[in-house]
């Protein structure tokens, strides 16, 4: 499949141009579906992504495929407010943020944990939990991503706006 490899190649480069500085690639998937080919990249950067910066990315990808005859559709989006937490480094990237983490062997008799990411120790994320400190090895991590809570958002903002009377 040329389309899926050029589209691959086009994504790692878009993370090393000067135009799209700080832009990381979260995650890249294609698939067939019927006779052409979906396309989807999900990036992030610090201070977060708008819809300008997707559509410059989507323009800078299309670019890349116009010489491929394959039919497809692209998707590109944000990592959202609850990003995905999908390589190590992501782990110390975002400490001290709650964070979901469901594994795929129960880890005192729990699937899904919850708590404050305190960081990677060897090859494990440790959660500070209500019942202390929690290891869980990488290898047993299902997915993670970051737990947005809107209220506090909402009682930030809120008070930042007494303030300013």
């Amino acid at each position: 499949m040329a389309l899926v490899d050029t589209f691959q190649d086009a994504a790692v480069a878009i993370a090393n141009e000067a135009e799209f500085q700080g832009v990381e690639i979260v995650a890249q998937r294609a698939r067939r579906v019927g006779r052409g080919v979906e396309l989807s990249l999900t990036i992030d950067r610090p201070g977060g992504v708008d819809l300008v910066l997707c559509e410059r990315v989507a323009a800078r990808i299309n670019l890349a495929l116009e010489a491929e005859s394959e039919a497809y559709t692209l998707e590109v989006g944000s990592a959202g407010l609850d990003r995905p937490l999908v390589a190590p480094a992501d782990y110390e990237r975002f400490r001290d943020r709650r964070v979901v983490v469901t594994t795929t062997l129960p880890i005192g008799g729990e699937y899904t944990h919850r708590g404050t990411l305190l960081g990677l120790r060897g090859h494990a994320a440790v959660l500070a939990t209500k019942s202390g400190e929690l290891p869980i090895p990488l290898e047993l991590v299902k997915s993670a991503h970051v737990d947005y809570d809107y209220r506090a958002d909402l009682q930030r903002a809120k008070k930042e706006r007494r303030e300013k009377r």
